[in-house]
């Protein structure tokens, strides 16, 4: 063979492997718009966030979000704010102060005199017991005294103000004051506890769990149980075991507070390349991304993307800011992400498991309530089933070639 002719043959064979990956790239572009997909790929969730830049114009019926990778730094301000914390909504609260009477509360006033013919005495008896209903405008009626202003008053505070009142009228009067019922100091209690009630406060400083007690406790378990306390205009929900484990958030309650108590499950669900999907419950007060990856069974390794691990979710602000940034954020709002109601935002997290450091990181990335949690494709999967559509060899993927990975 002449040398003319083995360079031909060379240029041959280069010119025919071009074509063939020419037409396999084809083939694969032409995979992804035919072949039917259970759910996006990778790079297509990448692109659907809300990229930066001031000339990137966003459609008017696009939601805006944004896809940040989790890093150590991404998962410790999740963990630390996004955590709810009634402490931080309402404070701990000190010991309260001295209790005062209020508006509906039951007093029970005793004078005393030290004659047997007074206005309070007799012989048989040197002191008499005068019930004393505290009034809507805060005053209630004591004989020879007249209208007290209770409202407002220490018992101490009351006692004098009789006594002096009783001075130049009874024989050397002496006074006290109880309360018989408290109806200004009470905490309303209901949902899944024993029994939904009014419950009282008594003279020192109550604690949020000594409320529920009083109410019967909890019907459901803890982790599972949510509480919420609606004071003035703010409201804070934390789990029952969050109080149940941490002191801190057994915050001390105030008069006119409302509790709500709510059993719901905390479940996430699970779509894409996972041996599981569906709605899974936690089964416990708290969960990490990688136990809820075990509780999926892992990915399937002859179809996942192991750089497409997404975790979807409404975030808080606070968490969001620091997530992203302020300027970030702000940059956002301006390009249209609104809120779902209850002021959080759209937000994906993706974990890339083709770096080893995403295992260590997973462990300390909490996952939430109602998240969803997403493993996509591999391309290479369209590609394979394109052409066995083409084909007609389309077949499941065999049990040897379908292996585990239990992250």
């Amino acid at each position: 063979m002449s040398k003319n002719n083995g360079i031909g043959n060379s240029r041959a064979r280069f010119a025919r492997s071009l074509a063939r990956l020419a037409s396999g790239v084809a083939l694969l572009a032409l995979s992804g718009c035919l072949v039917p997909s259970d759910g996006p790929l990778t790079r297509e969730v990448l692109d659907a966030g809300a990229t930066g830049g001031s000339s990137y114009k966003i459609p008017e019926t696009k939601m805006i979000f944004d896809v940040v990778d989790i890093d150590q730094r991404v998962a410790n301000g999740v963990t630390t704010l996004g955590t709810p914390s009634l402490a931080r909504t309402f404070g701990f609260g000190g010991a309260g102060g001295v209790p005062v009477i209020g508006v509906g509360d039951k007093l029970q006033v005793t004078i005393f005199e030290a004659g047997p013919d007074g206005l309070f005495s007799t012989t048989e008896s040197k002191s008499t017991t005068i019930p004393v209903v505290v009034q809507p405008d805060g005053r209630g009626q004591i004989p020879y005294v007249g209208s007290v202003r209770f409202a407002g008053m220490t018992l101490e505070t009351a006692r004098d103000t009789i006594v002096d009142a009783l001075k130049a009228k009874a024989v050397e009067p002496d006074v006290l004051v109880s309360m018989a019922e408290n109806e200004s100091r009470n905490v309303s209690v209901q949902g899944d506890v024993g029994h939904a009630a009014m419950v009282p406060l008594g003279l020192s400083a109550d604690h949020l769990s000594e409320v529920l007690a009083r109410a019967g406790g909890a019907t459901k378990p803890p982790y599972d149980t949510y509480v919420t306390l609606k004071r003035g205009g703010r409201t804070g929900t934390v789990l029952l075991q969050t109080i149940v484990d941490n002191p801190k958030e057994d915050i001390i309650v105030k008069p006119a507070d409302q509790v709500y108590v709510t059993y719901d499950p905390q479940t996430f669900s699970v779509l894409g390349q996972t041996e599981k999907k569906g709605k899974i419950p936690f089964g416990a007060a708290s969960l990490s991304l990688i136990e809820a990856a075990a509780l999926a069974g892992g990915g399937n390794l002859a179809t996942a993307d192991p750089k497409g691990y997404f975790i979807f979710r409404y975030e808080n602000e606070s968490v969001y800011r620091h997530v992203v940034g302020d300027d970030r954020f702000r940059d956002l709002l301006a390009k249209g992400m609104t809120s779902d109601g209850q002021g959080r935002y759209p937000i994906i997290y993706r974990l890339d498991l083709a770096q080893t450091q995403s295992y260590i990181v997973a462990q300390s990335f909490p996952v939430r309530n109602r998240d969803v949690i997403y493993l996509s494709r591999h391309p290479a999967t369209d590609f394979s089933r394109f052409v066995g559509m083409v084909t007609g060899t389309l077949a499941p993927v065999s049990t040897a070639s379908r292996t585990v990975q239990t992250f």
